[in-house]
C-alpha cells in the first residue's frame, strides 16, 4: 500500500513500532487493528487498545517515559519552614531521579491527624514557578496551593523544569537524554505522587491533581501517565491543535514543550499524531473538571467544546458521562473565584473530607 493509499485508509504505521496512526483524533469510538481497519469501540476492553495507542503517540511527540528505578519513594530535604494558618509550609528538594533535584513547597497540617487526602499544584508559566500558586504572586486567582492547604489537603507544589528554583535545569534534562521538557514534567509528578504516597499524613488512595495554563494541560499529561491521580482539575490548559492559534502549533515547539512538534511534524495539527480529544478520553473513567474561559486568547473555547464533546462519548461508554465537567465562564485566560471554588467542590466530591 502506497503511503498516500495508507492516509487514505485512515492508518500510517509507525516505523519505530507499527502503532498506527489516526487521520480522525477527534473520535474516539474506533480502534485500529493490526491490518488497519477501523474497529468500533463497544467495550471497555476495546477502548484499552485505542488508549495504548494514544499513549504511543504522545510518547513518541514527548519521548518515552523513563524506566528509572522507583522502587523507593524520593528522598527529600527540607529547606526551610514557615508556620501558616492550620498548616506548614515546607520548602524541600527533592530527587526525581539521581542528581535530578526538584524543588517544591509541601504543606502539611500543623497538628497530627487521620490520613489526609492529598493535591498536586501544578504551577502556571510565570518565574516565579511554584510561588504562584502559594499566594506569593500578582493574581489571587493562581492560590490554588494555598487555599487547597488552607481547607485540609496535604499539599505538594513543585517547580516546572525552567521556573523558579528549578530556572537552571532545563538545559540540563536534555543533556540527560530528554527529547521534551512535556516528559520531564511528566516525570517530575510521578515522582511526586510516590513522595506524597510516602508520607504518613496522606492517604494514598485519595490524590488529585490541579492547574492553571502551563499546569492545566500538565496536570492532563501526568494523569494520562500517572493512574493513581484520582480526580483532575484543568484551568485555561488545552484545545483542540487545529483551534490552537489558528492551527500554529509554534507556542508548543520551545524547549519548555515539546520540540519534535516542529523537528519531526512541522508544526502540522495533521501530522501530530495525538491530540487532546484522545489526552481526555486517556483520563476516563476519572473525573475531570475543565475551566475554559469563552474569552481565553490561548486556547480557543471552541477547541475545547470539541474536545470535550468527543471525550463525553467515551465516558458515557464507562457510564460515568457527568464525571467530565466544563465550565465556560465570561473571563480571559484566567480561573475566575467562583470557578474555582466549584473545582475546589468538584474535588471534594470525589477525595472526599480532606
Amino acid at each position: 500500500m502506497s503511503l498516500l493509499m495508507a492516509v487514505l485508509a485512515g492508518v500510517v504505521l509507525s516505523c519505530a513500532d507499527s502503532t498506527p496512526l489516526y487521520t480522525d483524533k477527534s473520535s474516539l469510538l474506533y480502534y485500529l487493528n493490526e491490518e488497519g481497519t477501523s474497529v468500533p469501540v463497544s467495550t471497555v476492553t476495546d477502548w484499552t487498545i485505542r488508549r495504548r495507542h494514544i499513549v504511543k503517540h504522545m510518547e513518541a511527540v514527548m519521548g518515552s517515559l523513563p524506566g528509572d528505578d522507583r522502587s523507593r519513594p524520593p528522598a527529600f530535604e527540607v529547606l526551610e519552614e514557615s508556620l501558616l494558618s492550620g498548616s506548614v509550609r515546607k520548602l524541600i528538594r527533592y530527587e526525581s531521579a539521581p542528581g535530578s533535584p526538584v524543588h517544591a513547597f509541601l504543606y502539611l497540617p500543623e497538628e497530627p491527624s487521620e490520613k489526609r487526602a492529598a493535591m498536586l499544584c501544578l504551577h502556571p508559566t510565570s518565574p516565579l514557578g511554584k510561588r504562584v500558586v502559594a499566594g506569593e504572586g500578582e493574581r489571587p486567582n493562581r492560590n490554588y496551593a494555598q487555599e487547597l492547604a488552607a481547607q485540609g489537603y496535604v499539599v505538594l507544589a513543585p517547580d516546572y523544569p525552567g521556573f523558579g528554583d528549578d530556572a537552571g535545569s532545563r538545559k540540563t534534562l536534555y543533556e540527560a537524554g530528554y527529547v521534551s521538557c512535556t516528559m520531564k514534567g511528566i516525570w517530575n509528578h510521578i515522582r511526586a505522587i510516590d513522595l506524597l504516597q510516602s508520607l504518613h499524613e496522606v492517604d494514598p488512595e485519595r490524590i488529585g491533581c490541579i492547574g492553571h495554563s502551563l499546569g492545566g494541560h500538565n496536570t492532563l499529561f501526568a494523569g494520562v501517565f500517572d493512574e493513581r491521580i484520582k480526580v483532575l482539575v484543568t484551568s485555561c490548559g488545552f484545545t483542540a491543535f487545529p483551534r490552537y492559534m489558528g492551527g500554529d502549533l509554534r507556542g508548543w515547539t520551545h524547549d519548555g514543550y515539546m520540540p519534535r512538534i516542529a523537528a519531526v511534524y512541522e508544526n502540522s495539527p495533521e501530522r501530530v499524531p495525538f491530540d487532546f480529544p484522545e489526552v481526555l478520553g486517556a483520563l476516563a473513567p476519572r473525573p475531570v473538571f475543565i475551566n475554559a474561559p469563552v474569552h481565553d486568547d490561548n486556547f480557543d473555547v471552541t477547541g475545547v467544546q470539541e474536545c470535550v464533546a468527543s471525550a463525553k462519548a467515551l465516558y458515557a461508554l464507562f457510564n460515568c458521562e457527568s464525571d467530565l465537567v466544563a465550565l465556560y465562564p465570561e473571563a480571559e485566560h484566567d480561573f475566575p473565584d467562583t470557578e474555582r471554588q466549584a473545582a475546589y467542590a468538584f474535588i471534594h466530591k470525589y477525595l472526599g473530607e480532606p
